[in-house]
């Protein structure tokens, strides 16, 4: 058995998290098994699935991986000690440079840099460009094979680099595959939802760059105007309290509902006419590959990659700079469009590559080469 160790961070309910857990499900694991290394002392959300699937946790304190050349230094003596590793794959954008450099000197020989992300908040001040150009430089010497969730996210961290293979941020599409005639509607009963009222859901972490603000903002316009309309925010995170705090003072507390971090994400979506992201920037969400494989239409921010519409009519891009009358009156506009049917989205999103059993046997021919 070849064994792979992801530097992750920590695993929780995340895009690129939930990405790693759909290929470890489907994974061979008789011929290759993940470990994961966390810079977190706290208990995440895959834990216990991890050690089921038979991987392994090593972590390393936040106290020890605050400044990057000490947790440089944590990941060799870590990598050395749990040796043999088959390879390391590397997902912290540019801290990938100094987790591939510890893996060179451990003697790990296949090392994986791989790209999520499209942008990166650092990019706007000065400092944060000359890490940025020095981090690429790093990962381009000390990385061996490099894997991009898309075309843009590849061209972000490896640009001119002719060698990076696209994996597609696959999903179960048969999860996702819901009926036109068969929508459960559990969640709409529970919190006493009418009918008529528009459902809009925003999935994802509790961060800046997700851009929260805009859509309880967003909410209080809709609001009003007296649209009817419910607006359930599906994640976690640390801005979870000033989110909070933010729909009770603009007076939403029953407009608004906070779920939680969730694991029946089709289940949500199910419920949902409409799901919002005006993130400030994405790489390849995963939760805009499962709404569409689920048929539900997305309003989502031009800060997002165009690459990230699969072409069946789900996505609808709106600037930030808009007024929130416009994203209103676009958002009405997809709600009188007719919903995708099954065949059409499995058809797309299998011939896309999205369909995880595809996936994981591009992943595991990688490995192999």
């Amino acid at each position: 058995m070849k064994r792979i160790v992801h530097v992750v961070g920590l695993m929780n309910r995340a895009g690129a998290e939930t990405m790693i857990m759909n290929l470890y499900r489907k994974l061979d694991r008789k011929e290759y098994q993940f470990d994961f290394i966390y810079f977190t002392e706290e208990e995440c959300d895959y834990d216990n699935e991890i050690i089921e699937l038979g991987g392994r946790i090593f972590r390393i304190s936040e106290k020890n991986s605050r400044n990057p050349i000490i947790r440089t230094f944590f990941v060799y003596k870590l990598i050395k000690r749990e040796s043999p590793f088959y390879a390391i794959q590397c997902h912290q954008l540019f801290s990938n440079s100094f987790h591939l450099v510890a893996a060179f000197f451990a003697g790990v020989k296949m090392r994986i840099a791989h790209s999520h992300n499209t942008s990166d908040v650092n990019s706007e001040s000065f400092l944060g460009r000359i890490y940025q150009r020095f981090a690429k430089i790093i990962m381009s010497r000390f990385a061996t094979h490099f894997i991009a969730c898309g075309e843009n996210a590849g061209k972000f961290l490896f640009p001119g680099n002719d060698k990076v293979v696209f994996l597609p941020n696959a999903i179960d599409v048969n999860k996702f595959m819901i009926e036109e005639d068969g929508v459960k509607r559990t969640l709409l009963d529970e919190h006493k939802i009418g009918k008529n009222t528009i459902v809009i859901s925003q999935i994802g972490r509790f961060s800046p760059v997700k851009n929260h603000e805009f859509t309880l903002n967003f909410a209080k316009y809709l609001n009003d105007n007296e649209v009817d309309f419910h607006l359930m925010l599906v994640g976690d995170g640390f801005l979870k309290n000033d989110l909070k705090k933010l729909r009770n003072d603009l007076s939403l507390e029953k407009k608004v509902t906070f779920l939680g971090i969730r694991q029946d994400i089709e289940n949500i979506l199910s419920n949902s006419d409409i799901m919002i992201m005006p993130s400030f920037y994405e790489g390849f969400p995963v939760v805009l590959v499962e709404s569409q494989a689920a048929g539900v239409p997305a309003l989502i921010s031009e800060s997002i990659s165009s690459e990230v519409d699969l072409g069946i009519d789900l996505v609808h891009f709106s600037s930030l700079d808009a007024s929130f009358e416009e994203w209103y009156n676009k958002l009405k506009i997809i709600l009188k469009e007719k919903r995708v049917s099954v065949k059409q989205r499995r058809d797309v999103l299998a011939k896309k590559g999205f369909d995880i059993n595809s996936s994981v046997k591009i992943l595991e021919k990688f490995y192999e080469k």
